[in-house]
């Protein structure tokens, strides 16, 4: 995957509301202004990296890129797992992330608790991973540190609560 790191930054939108409920794996959700504007080498799967909400400090996260096939999504989503607890929602805060590598393809389970168990198997793999030096200094990359609170949408207008994708690298 040549795009790798993949940088990106959106508002975090309201998604189909399982990870915290079902699976007690809470997910943020970009809008689809950034599913859409993905590079295709960075296929359906799940991912690890650093992620950050608004100005806050960068967390290990894993996000899963595709349709999840366990729940016959017809719509692709990004969905993060922030590795760190939150002590309330942050919808329509701006989420920072930058994809690091690769873990797995999507697939489909014969159970919930498969699911949660896989899940759970991702993040554990995020952890170790993040901690090599190649991948721990994207964790300090200056991307976190710029603005989020003000820069150009798709259509190259300023807001203030923007939908924006990038990978200025």
């Amino acid at each position: 995957m040549k795009s790798l790191p993949y940088f990106c930054r959106g508002e975090v939108i309201r998604g189909f509301g399982r990870g915290s409920k079902e699976l007690g794996i809470p997910t943020a959700n970009f809008p689809d202004a950034v599913v859409d504007h993905l590079p295709a080498d960075i296929s359906t799967g799940i991912y690890y990296g650093w992620a950050c909400v608004g100005n806050g400090d960068v967390y290990k996260m894993v996000m899963s890129i595709g349709w999840n096939p366990y729940y016959k999504n017809t719509k692709k989503s990004m969905e993060t797992h922030v590795i760190h607890t939150f002590k309330e929602d942050f919808y329509g805060e701006i989420l920072s992330v930058v994809l690091v590598g690769y873990i797995r393809p999507e697939t489909s389970f014969d159970s919930l608790e498969a699911l949660i168990t896989a899940i759970n198997g991702d993040i554990e793999e995020a952890k170790v991973k993040l901690e090599q030096p190649q991948h721990l200094k994207l964790r300090s990359d200056n991307f976190f540190t710029s603005t989020s609170s003000s820069s150009s949408d798709l259509n190259g207008t300023t807001k203030s609560t923007p939908h924006t994708i990038m990978n200025g690298r």
